[in-house]
Formats: structure tokens, C-alpha cells, sequence
């Protein structure tokens, strides 16, 4: 399913493609991301944990939470004509009325990722390197705005799962973060995506 985008390279995103709301260091990591990467789905996740330092048990997991591993994976459907990509307007994709807002094997909404437009839906690598270089960012310290969460959790620096449920709320540990995470984590602990597929026993 995924060999055609796999065999794709991405492309080059200008600083820009980072928040105007986190610290000026962000944009440092743009000129990083590129996409520049062929193999295997699994091959291209484990060349993913290993550029952005994140253990590779995660990204398989977040990938089969976000996706079941699939680059042909479109979600967040939406009736705002203002939120579709190019090539993908209302009912161009199959569902009247409606377009997807997110893309490919780590979900890559186009709303917040623009400048990696159309590389994070043709190519699996792009997919997962500009998904990855956002975790960084946050890892690092860099989106300042994330500001803090209930019971008291304040963003910070180094709080790798924190980082991870902000990928699908946009928040720092809210319910939904966190739900996210224990699924992840779930997941990561049972291998999923890295077990052999058994055909069920007739």
C-alpha cells in the first residue's frame, strides 16, 4: 500500500514553517527537514526515531495509533472549503461535502503544516520527518505558547510524552493529550506494528 510514497523524497521547507508563536530556535530545525529518505515503511520510521532522537518503539507505535501504518490515510473531514489543501477541495476525496484536513502515516494536518505542502501526503518520509522535527521542537523547549496544563503541569523542556500528546490535541497534557499518550504507550509496551500479520485460523 505504501510503496509508491515510500519511494518518494520530500522536500525543503523555509523557517517559516514553524509557529510565529514559538521561540525564535525553531526555526532553526527547518532547514532539516526534507524528506530525504527511501525504503521500507519500517525502514523509513527507524530513519525517522534515529534523525529526530526518539526511540523507535514510539514512532512505530504513534504510526499505527495515527494510522495503522497507512500514507494513503486521510482524516479530520472537514465542510470548511478554507481548510482543504489544493487538488483536495469539497468531495474531491470521495466524501460529498467534506475534505480531509489530515494526511499520511503520522496524520499531518495541512492547516499548521503548509510549507511541506504536498510533500507530507506524497511522500512517507516527508510524512514522518516534518511530523518528527514538530516533536523536536517541542521537546526542545522551543513552543512557548503550549504555556500550561492541568494540575499544574507547566511546559518544559525534555518531557518526551508530553510532547507526543501534544501531536494530537494541540494542548499540554489536557484529557484528551493524555489519553493519546496512555494509547501510545499502550502500543509501544504490546509492539504494535511490529509483530508478523497472521492470517486468521479458518
Amino acid at each position: 500500500m505504501n510503496a509508491r510514497f515510500n519511494r518518494v523524497t520530500g522536500q525543503h521547507v523555509p523557517p517559516g514553517f514553524f509557529s510565529s508563536g514559538d521561540s525564535p530556535q525553531a526555526a532553526e530545525l527547518a532547514p532539516l527537514i526534507t524528506g530525504d529518505f527511501t525504503g521500507t515503511t519500517a525502514e523509513i520510521l527507524e530513519w525517522a526515531a534515529c534523525k529526530w532522537g526518539i526511540s523507535q518503539d514510539i514512532v512505530f507505535a504513534q504510526a499505527a495509533v495515527e494510522s495503522s501504518w497507512q500514507q494513503t490515510k486521510l482524516g479530520d473531514w472537514t465542510a470548511d472549503v478554507n481548510l482543504c489543501p489544493p487538488g483536495h477541495g469539497i468531495g474531491a476525496d470521495g466524501t460529498p461535502g467534506e475534505c480531509p484536513q489530515s494526511y499520511g502515516i503520522l496524520q499531518d494536518k495541512y492547516r499548521f503544516e503548509k510549507a511541506a505542502w504536498p510533500g507530507i501526503a506524497a511522500s512517507t518520509a516527508m510524512n514522518v520527518d516534518a511530523a518528527y522535527a514538530i516533536w523536536r521542537s517541542c521537546y526542545d523547549g522551543f513552543e512557548v505558547w503550549l504555556g500550561e496544563g492541568p494540575m499544574n503541569q507547566p511546559y518544559r523542556a525534555g518531557d518526551l510524552w508530553g510532547c507526543v500528546g501534544r501531536w494530537f490535541s494541540g494542548d499540554w497534557y489536557s484529557p484528551e493529550a493524555q489519553e493519546y499518550i496512555d494509547l501510545v504507550k499502550k502500543y509501544a509496551g504490546e509492539r504494535v506494528g511490529q509483530q508478523p500479520f497472521l492470517a486468521p485460523t479458518p
